[in-house]
């Protein structure tokens, strides 16, 4: 899934959200590939283009694919 986190709100409300779930998930824009529960790590990251999700499957992982919805590019 790509997303698209083109505000400093957007992240903030990004973070949050992966962090009040139990799934594994990173984030991968070219080469970097970071946290996705590290706010610092999101904006080391090029926020102009679309930034890959890649989450690791367990039980509540369907759960957060649809909240994730809100951001896809």
């Amino acid at each position: 899934m790509y997303i698209r986190l083109d505000s400093v709100e957007k992240v903030k409300e990004f973070v949050r959200l992966i962090e009040n779930n139990e799934a594994e998930a990173d984030l991968i824009s070219g080469r970097q590939e970071v946290d996705a529960k590290s706010l610092l790590g999101i904006f080391s990251l090029d926020l102009t283009k679309p930034i890959q999700v890649r989450i690791l499957k367990d039980s509540s992982t369907d759960k957060l694919e649809k909240l994730l919805c809100r951001y896809m590019a």
